[in-house]
């Protein structure tokens, strides 16, 4: 007597995989934003996902920064999208401000999409954090043509600057696109107050800021005269 194996049509097969690699990205993205990356193990993110087989991760998406990676870019299509019609609305402009929009309001709007709790922003302060992981964000962000437009636009409308001063003014603007989201994100979903209503008045916000510290007076120091 023959013996029958069932057989998983191949599209099942896909699909189900699809959905498998989507509940790891979604338990890693928590657990790497509430835990950081590197307290949180293959293990435990399999776990989250409700994968009994605690190699799953390891076989879906190789290394630990492999799967950083992969948290990375399934936001970055949507991003990029807004990213690419704002660029097509401002170009050749001289307002600084245009490109700060460009800059803060594609991302905002994504965390606006992703409805609450989100993990997003916490995810991506806590790989700013580790130079190896910093490089994977980095990388996948300066690949996008239309982000180096914006910086390109951006520069074009600034102030001649000490090279000291924009370099410092560079590491305050930085710090204020990731920390910002970061801590609305985590008054929504603890249920705090929030200083905006929404993420659009928070991106407004937060323009307005960067126009400060672009446009702020300079006060010459030593270290400024010798930059």
């Amino acid at each position: 007597m023959r013996s029958f194996t069932r057989r998983v049509p191949a599209k099942a097969r896909t699909d189900r995989n699809a959905a498998t690699r989507e509940r790891i990205l979604d338990a890693a993205e928590r657990l790497f934003a509430e835990h950081g990356v590197h307290e949180v193990s293959n293990r435990q993110v399999a776990e989250a996902a409700g994968q009994g087989n605690t190699a799953v991760v390891g076989y879906h998406f190789g290394t630990k920064s492999d799967l950083v990676r992969a948290i990375v870019r399934r936001h970055t299509e949507d991003i990029e999208a807004t990213r690419e019609a704002m660029v097509a609305r401002v170009a050749g402009s001289d307002d600084l401000r245009d490109w700060l929009d460009c800059l803060v309001r594609p991302t905002f709007d994504h965390m606006a999409a992703l409805g609450t709790p989100s993990w997003y922003a916490r995810f991506g302060a806590q790989v700013m954090t580790d130079p190896a992981l910093r490089e994977i964000l980095v990388d996948e962000h300066l690949g996008s043509p239309f982000l180096v437009r914006i910086l390109d636009g951006l520069h074009a409308c600034l102030p001649s600057l000490p090279p000291a001063v924009f370099r410092e003014r560079g590491d305050v603007a930085r710090h204020l696109l990731v920390h910002v989201p970061v801590e609305r994100e985590r008054a929504l979903a603890e249920g705090t107050p929030t200083t905006r209503a929404t993420w659009a008045d928070t991106a407004t916000g937060l323009v307005d800021v960067l126009v400060g510290v672009w446009l702020a007076p300079v006060t010459p120091t030593t270290d400024q005269e010798h930059a």
